[in-house]
């Protein structure tokens, strides 16, 4: 699992740390195509709406894939 969260982090594919509603995915799916927050959201949901019952499956498989952004420490 550790392989796919580099991999997603090295794309730019992450939870944002703050700005999240449920658990930041559709925030950072935006922010990664540069869209957003509210349309990324919208769209997600519409974009799902075409296969039935896979929000159920694509939304926790990518809140658990995705990596939370990490913050940096200001000294």
């Amino acid at each position: 699992m550790n392989k796919i969260q580099n991999s997603m982090r090295q794309q730019g594919l992450v939870r944002p740390a703050d700005g999240g509603i449920l658990g930041g995915v559709c925030a950072g799916l935006g922010r990664r195509f540069g869209v957003d927050p509210w349309p990324a959201r919208i769209l997600f949901v519409l974009i799902l709406m075409l296969v039935p019952g896979s929000q159920l499956l694509v939304y926790p498989l990518l809140w658990v894939l995705m990596p939370r952004e990490t913050q940096s420490v200001a000294a």
